[in-house]
């Protein structure tokens, strides 16, 4: 889809300020803004599937998988980006020539959401690998530094990519300083829970260089705190503002079935709490829900029928209503944005550390032919905001 489709659209954003607009020509959908409501995306896989013989289809036709999320009503998209990850080419036999979600593969897909009128969150895991609540390992480049000199590299390295990304005209709207940080970030130094000083000394190293990155740019990143399962967020946060964690925007953070004990509706209460007890708004980071048990290829699928929601089974209409009522969820607690988690990684032939193909192909807004499922009309859907 052409952006220029949307120029109608942005005018009228203009003229009404956040209310969401209804576009006469997408049969009632609506489709909102960033700043009132982040209807959100994670398609860090997307450039690598492409390049690895996977299609995209709307209506039976193959169309840019980036335009295929603004059509239907995204607004935002997430893209993680690791030090030196220099694993995702040699997991190929040869050995590919570039890397995946480095910094040219990110920009790469920056540019590309951008170019269809999209924010981005640029989602720094401050390793060469996935760092999650299991591990957070520092990239390999900065192992045996002092805890100063630690800070000193963090805060450089952020500044550095993001001052890139602002001369490639790629600067992104919002920013993780750190994934799923439950454990705290670059461990051991990092430790949010037995060293906390330090902890927050090096994480307001990554938030400075974020702000600073910020001066010279018309656009000035929000800074988001992420950490996984809803349960959890309170004690995280609870005594950090003390220690000196203050300056950022956002909590985020992840809510997938499978991990957490909270149920969809008392996600707005979570989302209440923290908004009212640490007065930062509030996003999901991470989430999705299967449309099928089924597997599109020999690469295991990471889906547990047993802990699905009851009203929800793991259909098409049930992906869709249960993404549709969570995100009402999010707006009654008076959060500011939705995430799903690699949507579009489909079964291809690109691989990672783990097998080849999609361990989530059950859990995207495609079929196994490729095709648009109707889990992906729950962004443009009409919600009721609180005035």
């Amino acid at each position: 889809m052409r952006l220029i489709r949307f120029i109608p659209l942005i005018l009228s954003l203009i003229t009404l300020g956040c209310k969401p607009v209804t576009d006469d020509n997408t049969n009632g959908r609506v489709f909102y803004t960033d700043d009132q409501f982040s209807m959100g995306a994670d398609l860090s896989y997307v450039n690598q599937i492409i390049d690895h013989g996977g299609i995209y289809k709307d209506s039976g036709i193959i169309q840019d998988p980036y335009a295929i999320f603004r059509k239907y009503g995204a607004n935002t998209v997430r893209f993680r980006l690791w030090h030196n990850p220099q694993w995702t080419r040699t997991v190929y036999t040869p050995p590919l020539t570039n890397m995946y979600n480095d910094f040219y593969d990110v920009k790469r897909g920056i540019l590309a959401a951008k170019a269809q009128g999209m924010a981005v969150c640029l989602d720094f895991h401050y390793s060469d690998s996935w760092a999650d609540p299991a591990k957070q390992v520092p990239p390999a480049a900065w192992a045996g530094l002092t805890v100063s000199v630690l800070h000193d590299s963090i805060y450089n390295y952020t500044l550095k990519t993001l001052d890139r990304l602002e001369e490639a005209g790629a600067m992104p709207e919002y920013v993780q300083a750190g994934n799923e940080i439950n454990p705290g970030f670059v461990l051991p130094k990092g430790n949010r829970w037995d060293n906390t000083s330090d902890f927050v000394y090096l994480l307001n190293g990554a938030i400075k260089a974020i702000r600073d990155a910020s001066v010279s740019s018309s656009i000035k990143p929000k800074i988001i705190i992420h950490i996984a399962q809803p349960e959890n967020v309170y004690a995280w946060f609870d005594g950090l503002a003390a220690k000196g964690l203050t300056d950022y925007d956002i909590i985020g953070f992840s809510y997938y079935y499978i991990w957490s004990g909270i149920t969809l509706n008392n996600i707005s209460n979570y989302v209440s709490l923290l908004k009212s007890s640490f007065h930062k708004d509030v996003m999901i980071m991470e989430t999705i829900y299967p449309w099928t048990t089924q597997n599109a290829d020999n690469y295991g699928n990471i889906v547990d029928p047993g802990k699905l929601t009851p009203d929800y089974p793991a259909t098409e209409k049930g992906q869709y209503d249960y993404l549709h009522a969570l995100t009402a969820e999010i707006i009654k607690g008076g959060g500011k944005g939705i995430f799903t988690w690699e949507p579009a990684w489909i079964t291809s032939s690109a691989k990672d550390l783990w097998g080849t193909g999609s361990s989530w192909d059950c859990n995207t807004f495609f079929d196994f032919n490729g095709n648009t499922l109707k889990g992906i009309q729950f962004m443009s859907d009409k919600y009721t905001f609180n005035e």
